[in-house]
């Protein structure tokens, strides 16, 4: 069996409620060491341990507010945990917030370079791409693609975002709601796309409440209750017991 591409062990992190409040340097003294009680935090998720193997393809489930998003912050690296590790070993395409990144003062195709660059794809690979990303992303965007981003529609924002994140070699995925975003279309070229990354051998974490798509992507189901991991198993065991927590 090879070794995993993700681990968790005992995962959490906790937020403070109003994060506009300025601490006293009092406060920090004594919370630093992350055992105090901060007033009004609380932990979206906690206790959390799995592992990921190379190509599997997991769909991670919930109600809203379970931690199903942090979790994919976390995995990315965006966010770090307070206990516990995650440990990636590869790197990651980011399918999360896909306008994330982009500057509006510079134009369509600074912003792919600029973005290519933050996840490691060299000038030259850009050069070598660029049309094929950018045809990807669709007519308005290669119409505007000299225009500044202040400008685009956040539809043609999520387009380029997807085709320049599409085109990353990463062989982990993470995904929140993408296929949800856009029309028809840009959903089709979405589903092949991600269907051609998986079909390559990429391994999948998908955030979604469409049942459509969890079923379709994924074989592993990870059920999230109150910021737990309460079952690891089948995509089915995990929808049964979603259902089960949410009546219809």
């Amino acid at each position: 069996m090879a070794a995993p591409i993700i681990e968790a062990d005992g995962l959490g992190i906790r937020f403070v409620r109003n994060r506009r409040r300025q601490l006293r340097l009092r406060e920090l003294f004594i919370h630093r060491g992350g055992r105090g009680a901060l007033p009004g935090q609380f932990w979206p998720l906690r206790d959390v341990s799995f592992t990921v193997e190379p190509g599997e393809t997991v769909g991670v489930i919930g109600r809203n507010g379970t931690g199903k998003s942090t979790l994919l912050r976390l995995i990315a690296g965006v966010l770090i945990p307070d206990e516990g590790d995650i440990r990636v070993h590869g790197a990651v395409a980011p399918l999360l917030e896909l306008s994330a990144g982009f500057s509006n003062d510079l134009t369509g195709r600074e912003n792919l370079h600029l973005v290519g660059g933050l996840h490691g794809l060299s000038a030259s690979y850009l050069k070598r791409h660029f049309d094929d990303i950018v045809e990807f992303a669709g007519e308005q965007v290669e119409r505007a693609i000299d225009t500044s981003v202040r400008h685009y529609s956040s539809g043609m924002k999520v387009r380029l975002g997807f085709a320049i994140i599409s085109h990353l070699p990463h062989p982990i995925l993470l995904m929140d709601e993408v296929t949800a975003v856009g029309d028809a279309e840009f959903r089709k070229k979405c589903y092949a796309t991600i269907d051609r990354l998986l079909g390559e051998g990429r391994t999948l974490v998908l955030v979604s409440h469409n049942e459509k798509d969890l079923t379709r992507f994924c074989r592993r189901g990870l059920y999230l209750d109150a910021g737990r991991l309460t079952l690891d198993g089948t995509i089915a065991e995990a929808l049964d017991a979603y259902h089960a927590a949410v009546p219809r």
